[in-house]
């Protein structure tokens, strides 16, 4: 038999699934004030309740409490409010035992409260035992939460654990109580050693939010399971009616309740489906006896409410070490790291986290009138960010929230009704402003900070010594930062950021469409995350500081590239991160490569990041003298090898290869010194566009470079799209033609807007396509215009009903002001300084 299930508990007279609801609504009256405590739990929990907690509860304990537990046995006795605080113990004048919730600022004020009251001489504190060697950090005047333990495996840091404390969390608020009181503190949970080494998912074992099926292996949620007891479908709401909102009273009062409900839990469902909690209770006896024996009875025990049952067995010194023998260890390290709020959030992803980190911290700190000051910091946001707030609109939302407090039969206005007020009045009943507010305050970007002395690997020390050095703070909020890179202090720091990502530590990513390819600047994304530094560990294995380690890791990769893709992306974010020392290994493995490879496409996707790396060599002073060899060699063979390559493809081949000749066209527009290798590509798309074998998506995307360039004339061009739009030309190839020469990508909607001619052969090609042919050629050919812009779409419109001869806005018609035949070169040439100015370019002499 379990033994959790086995153990008595107060409330063992009770069959256990009618103990819970018992249980629950003990909890509720203890939390109310004496009056309506002894009211609420002198009277019958509801039958609602009941049938709640009987449907969730196990077969057998939901048939005994269907044939057990008559009326007048079932009610407990009325329970009254104690003038002096009494905490539960584990046995008269035992410890103390303070059972909480995690991250729960009610739990928080009690726990200082009934800690102030008994002064014990020691406190035991829910958490991994190794953490008792960086308690005296918390008292450290750089130490500011939210703030996390983090355990890793020295061996493996990937292999990691987190116990997040923000200062409205009970074991904060314990541990900062006992260093200022000068009390004994100590972590007496199972060590990290053996967590990781059996298990590196595991965290700190209250996933309370999870749930499932109620069921013999089957987790389950102890909050909701007493919500539903109690009637509440949302357990949140529960939890907020009967501990977060409540006035001042016992503060013992809710431990003790919480104790017992715990404990009809406990009886009715065993360990709960977190079978390991039996190790792990197992050990937290062990240090409760050792701290015993050392202070007496003069210790107070902060923990998870679902443990507290567990602490009051009465099992052996011999049984609990039989729980724990043979348990796998691994070598650990821990630390102190910065966490955020929006880390504790459940929606972020971590399980024992809570909805709402940044109201429940403002309920923690708030000294009076909570929903009034909340209210006040909401209509603060707003007017910070241009919404209409008056102090008329807080008032009326106090109003009401207030009333729908009232209206729901609850004690004070939860978040709920806040949410609802300020919805109503202060966003004018819209959803957006709203979500500004529930990102920025209920949520929150808090992010802690840890003092320098706290433990780190040497990697860490060199980067926050990088940080620090370049005014680089770590911020949990998002923003941008923008680089020149001609600046020292800005090229510094884009290389800190490269040189991360080439780490896997992805503090920065480069912003979408804001850096500009062979550009001075570059723009950056920037959010740190606690998880960063755990990936900093893992990083630490490459080197000491940040150069060697990317250095380290750059050469291992060159070693392991399997295309030759990979290892002029490799070469390309060398240079970016200017690691000089990296260089010769990569390089010899591209030159290796390159000789090696003969697909021509994967010559052709290898060339734009060479390409890309020159160019920033150039800006960064980077030598980068073989790496323009192997471009050049790279560019010569795509020369010789890509028409042979277009010959005779399909439709769906010819796609992908599109792109390719795009950006080849547009690497080479990069390469410095290369003229010689643009004209021998310039031939290389004229067999394109004039080869009748090469698909017609080429041909017309191969023409519409040229004319791009300037490399054919415009009759040129016309003369080309004659020809494949012929009468003798098969209509899909046509259709193809029109995709890659007038395709929305490249612009081709803004080129039949303004050049006619063009215009009047798609419009005299469209018209001669026969009937039975157009339905095949509608679906490519609607693909092609409808992704035109809006107003492209409707100029082209107007063009067409006004027939053929309708001039577009660029044609040439006498007697229009500012138009002629040809273009004015002088008044073209007068806007050069403006673009020179907004480009930030010179201009040639």
């Amino acid at each position: 038999m379990d033994p959790i299930a086995a153990a008595g508990t107060p409330t063992a007279m009770v069959p256990p699934a009618a103990a819970v609801p018992f249980a629950s609504a003990r909890l509720s009256a203890a939390t109310a004030s004496p009056a309506a405590a002894t009211s609420s739990v002198a009277a019958t929990p509801s039958a609602a309740a009941t049938s709640s907690v009987a449907a969730t509860a196990p077969p057998a304990a939901a048939t005994s409490s269907a044939a057990a537990a008559p009326p007048a046995a079932a009610s407990p006795p009325a329970v009254t409010a104690p003038s002096v605080p009494r905490a539960p113990r584990a046995d008269p004048g035992g410890p103390l035992l303070l059972g909480v919730r995690h991250h729960g600022p009610g739990s928080a004020r009690g726990v200082r409260a009934v800690l102030e009251a008994e002064r014990p001489a020691a406190v035991l504190i829910e958490g991994p035992a190794e953490a008792d060697a960086l308690v005296e950090l918390a008292a450290d005047p750089g130490m500011r939460p939210p703030v996390a333990l983090l355990a890793h495996a020295l061996d493996d840091p990937g292999r990691a654990a987190f116990w997040p404390m923000a200062e409205f969390s009970p074991e904060w608020v314990a541990l900062r109580w006992a260093l200022e009181r000068g009390a004994a503190v100590r972590f007496f949970d199972l060590p990290a050693a053996h967590t990781l080494a059996a298990d590196p998912t595991w965290d700190d074992g209250e996933n309370e939010g999870e749930e499932g099926a109620v069921g013999d292996g089957a987790r389950i949620d102890p909050v909701a399971e007493l919500a539903g007891a109690a009637g509440y479908e949302d357990a949140e709401r529960w939890w907020e009616d009967v501990v977060e909102l409540r006035g001042d009273g016992d503060p013992a009062a809710p431990f003790r309740a919480l104790a017992e409900a715990m404990g009809a839990l406990r009886e009715a469902y065993g360990h709960g489906g977190h079978p390991r909690d039996l190790v792990r209770e197992a050990y937290m006896r062990l240090r409760l006896r050792e701290a015993r024996k050392e202070f007496g009875d003069s210790v107070a025990v902060v923990c998870g409410a679902w443990h507290v049952p567990a602490l009051t067995l009465h099992t052996t010194v011999a049984a609990d070490r039989a729980l724990l023998k043979g348990l796998p260890k691994v070598r650990t390290g821990t630390t102190w790291v910065p966490w955020t709020h929006r880390r504790l959030a459940r929606r972020s992803g971590y399980g024992a986290g809570i909805d709402a980190p940044g109201w429940y911290a403002h309920l923690f700190t708030a000294p009076d009138r909570p929903v009034e000051r909340w209210t006040t910091r909401v209509a603060g946001l707003l007017r910070a960010e241009d919404h209409p707030v008056s102090p008329a609109h807080v008032i009326e939302a106090v109003r009401l929230a207030e009333t729908l407090a009232a209206l729901r039969g609850r004690p004070r206005p939860g978040l709920d009704e806040t949410t609802d007020a300020v919805r109503a009045v202060l966003c004018g009943g819209s959803d957006a402003p709203l979500a500004l507010v529930q990102d920025r305050l209920v949520v929150g970007d808090v992010l802690g900070e840890v003092p320098e002395g706290a433990p780190a690997v040497p990697l860490q020390r060199d980067l926050t010594r990088r940080q620090r050095s370049l005014r680089l703070k770590p911020e949990a909020e998002e923003r941008e930062l923008a680089l020149d890179l001609r600046k020292g202090t800005d090229g510094d720091r884009s290389r800190l950021l490269h040189r991360l990502r080439l780490l896997g530590v992805h503090w920065g990513e480069p912003a979408p469409g804001r850096t500009g390819t062979g550009t001075f600047r570059e723009t950056w994304r920037l959010r740190w995350e606690p998880e960063l530094h755990v990936r900093v560990a893992e990083a630490g294995v490459w080197g000491t500081t940040v150069e060697a380690a990317a250095t380290a890791r750059a050469e291992a990769r060159a070693l392991a590239a399997t295309t030759l893709g990979d290892i002029t992306a490799l070469a390309e974010d060398c240079l970016l991160a200017g690691l000089a020392d990296a260089l010769p290994a990569v390089m010899r493995a591209l030159a290796d490569r390159a000789a090696l490879d003969t697909d021509v496409v994967h010559l052709a996707r290898a060339l734009p990041a060479l390409a890309r790396a020159l160019r920033y060599g150039d800006v960064r002073d980077t030598d980068t003298a073989a790496l323009g060899e192997v471009a050049a060699g790279l560019a010569e063979r795509i020369c010789v090898g890509l028409p042979p390559a277009c010959a005779g493809l399909d439709a769906d081949a010819a796609a992908p290869l599109r792109e390719r000749i795009e950006e080849v066209h547009r690497a080479l527009g990069l390469l410095p010194d290369a003229e010689g290798t643009r004209e021998r590509w310039t031939g290389v798309l004229h067999r394109l566009a004039t080869h009748d074998r090469v698909p017609g998506l080429l041909r017309g995307r191969a023409a519409r470079l040229l004319l791009d360039e300037g490399r054919i004339p415009d009759d040129g061009a016309a003369l080309l799209m004659g020809r494949a739009l012929s009468p003798g030309a098969r209509p899909p190839d046509a259709a193809a033609w029109i995709d890659g020469f007038a395709g929305a990508a490249s612009g081709g909607g803004l080129l039949l807007v303004h050049d006619e001619r063009l215009r009047g052969l798609v419009d005299a090609w469209l018209a001669s396509v026969p009937a039975e042919a157009f339905t095949d050629v509608l679906p490519l050919l609607r693909r092609t215009f409808a992704a035109y812009e809006p107003g492209v779409r409707r100029a082209l419109g107007e063009l067409a009903a006004r027939g053929p001869g309708a001039g577009g806005p660029g044609a040439s018609t006498p007697g229009v002001p500012g138009f002629a035949p040809a273009p004015d070169r002088e008044r073209a040439d007068a806007v050069l300084p403006l673009l020179h100015l907004v480009l930030d370019t010179e201009a040639s002499a």
